[in-house]
């Protein structure tokens, strides 16, 4: 398993981009969960594997620092860190950085869960996909956390 799992380079399009003048915080997901592909193929989940099993993964929590701009034709890339997994569910953490930077744009915390399509219920990672994640997360087990996984979102109370 590669640690972690690297996105080839993405481009932020123009119609992404808001009256701001940099990318709109939806199309954020939109790359991140293109990236999330790279990781999924190896893994024995993706987009294929839905198709041919009726299993697949739905997010069920998610949480994005947006930490640097990126604008239009801004090409990025996303490494994909898996955390911590049990039967069902799969935490795992996303750094998005501009190719060529060392400083991340965007930070993604996220864990989904395995789904049976037709029964549209969670259910347990086939055996083998579940020996796959656990060799993914031990691989990834060395690799520094960013700072922002596990945070609350919310205000500081004044606690005087």
């Amino acid at each position: 398993m590669t640690a972690p799992f690297t996105s080839p380079p993405l481009e932020v399009r123009a119609e992404w981009t808001d009256y701001n003048g940099h990318l709109n915080m939806a199309y954020y997901g939109v790359l991140f969960d293109n990236a999330l592909d790279v990781a999924l193929a190896p893994l024995g989940l993706g987009p294929e594997v839905a198709r041919k099993t009726g299993a697949s993964v739905f997010t069920a929590q998610a949480q994005v620092h947006y930490l640097r701009e990126l604008h239009a034709g801004d090409r990025v890339i996303v490494e994909t860190r898996l955390i911590g997994h049990d039967a069902k569910r799969l935490h795992y953490v996303q750094t998005m950085r501009r190719v060529g930077a060392d400083e991340p744009a965007a930070i993604s915390e996220n864990l989904i869960l395995h789904v049976d399509l037709n029964s549209r219920r969670v259910a347990p990672f086939a055996p083998e996909v579940l020996a796959r994640i656990a060799d993914a997360v031990a691989a990834h087990a060395h690799l520094p956390l960013p700072q922002q996984v596990g945070r609350r979102v919310g205000l500081r109370r004044d606690r005087t």
